[in-house]
């Protein structure tokens, strides 16, 4: 069987490393906040080429905080709007409304899935402050078009980095595109942890002032509170598991964008849609995605030929139970990518072997 995604495979060659960091930390005897938060902090801020990074406790209370820290600045109110895109994993819009901000959902691009551009400016209204582009599947968005928006109308950037580490264009990396961006270093992504663990980057010197107040229950200095904060705070021994993968998360994105270079050109089948990539430098791939008419029968002959596949995501989010005031809402190329996108096994671990031998039973299909 061909994993869609070995995580024991994927960190066993770390053990011994993960091990050292486990003793230090046990030594040491700080848990909270300590040692290898800051150098992951510094670390990953370094990578991304921001001046702050903000160990938090995950992807989403990244993105809440972010939105939360702009309000206690007074940049953004309660009830004002954010452009999202209406294809993306639920998380980007629960983070909209924990901050009592209102979603206001916009169509992707059929080739690449992420947000279309074209679309925002007619979504823009006068209660709009914000746009929370999603780089999915590890492709960035359209950022300068985008960034371009916002100057025009006076906008803030928000980036979901979550699926995103290490893309980069001419003008910069993932993270370090817009005025704030949020990751996920939930374990099956690009640089994962062995649990939950986030970070927020940002160069806005007021915001990081107060998102290390935020995540700490809005305090800076024990028991004196500034702001209503939560705890939300990356973990010592997850930020010391980061700090042993960081230094090779590019090669493993390189081998992931050896996989997909192989996928794209090796792949021939007119029942298989396979993704746009406008720039291999500008995709991690995360995850591998191709679309199917007939995607049920395909997953099946995959499993039934011992490929283990994913769907990401089956349900779009204006379809979901728990927005049912959004159910009767129509986002036809979302609905047509949720129906039918299907995402195949990539990750550094895979062989060559692997790669040909799910490149020969699609095209088989």
């Amino acid at each position: 069987m061909i994993k869609f995604l070995d995580l024991q495979k994927i960190n066993i060659v770390y053990q011994e490393q993960f091990q050292e960091k486990m003793k230090l930390v046990l030594e040491k005897g700080w848990f909270i906040l300590g040692d290898e938060v800051g150098l992951f902090e510094t670390n990953f801020a370094s990578y991304c080429g921001t001046k702050y990074c903000i160990g938090v406790a995950n992807g989403l209370d990244a993105l809440i905080l972010i939105f939360k820290g702009y309000i206690a600045l007074g940049k953004l109110q309660k009830g004002d709007e954010v452009i999202v895109p209406s294809n993306t994993y639920i998380a980007t819009i629960l983070a909209i409304l924990q901050a009592d901000l209102i979603p206001v959902l916009v169509e992707p691009n059929m080739e690449t899935y992420n947000i279309n551009p074209d679309l925002i400016e007619e979504k823009i209204t006068s209660k709009t402050r914000a746009i929370l582009p999603v780089h999915l599947y590890g492709q960035l968005a359209e950022m300068d078009k985008i960034n371009a928006i916002a100057k025009r109308y006076n906008l803030l950037v928000v980036e979901d980095a979550a699926q995103s580490h290490g893309s980069k264009l001419e003008t910069g990396k993932a993270g370090n595109l817009s005025n704030a961006a949020g990751f996920s270093f939930y374990p099956g992504k690009n640089l994962g942890a062995l649990g939950d663990a986030g970070a927020i980057t940002t160069n806005d010197d007021e915001l990081a002032k107060v998102l290390y107040s935020l995540r700490n229950y809005g305090s800076n200095k024990k028991y004196y509170n500034e702001f209503i904060g939560i705890n939300s705070r990356l973990d010592e021994l997850q930020a010391a598991f980061l700090n042993v993968k960081l230094p090779f998360l590019d090669a493993e994105n390189d081998k992931r964008r050896q996989i997909a270079k192989r996928y794209l050109s090796e792949i021939k089948n007119g029942k298989i849609v396979l993704p746009k990539v406008d720039s291999l430098k500008s995709h991690v791939f995360h995850i591998f995605v191709i679309r199917s008419k007939n995607r049920q029968q395909l997953q099946d002959y995959l499993l039934k030929n011992q490929i283990e596949t994913v769907i990401h995501y089956p349900i779009a989010p204006h379809k979901q139970k728990a927005f049912q005031n959004w159910n009767d809402l129509s986002f036809p190329i979302s609905e047509k990518i949720h129906d039918e996108v299907l995402s195949l096994p990539i990750s550094p671990i895979m062989t060559d072997e692997e790669v040909s031998f799910v490149v020969e039973i699609l095209n088989r299909y």
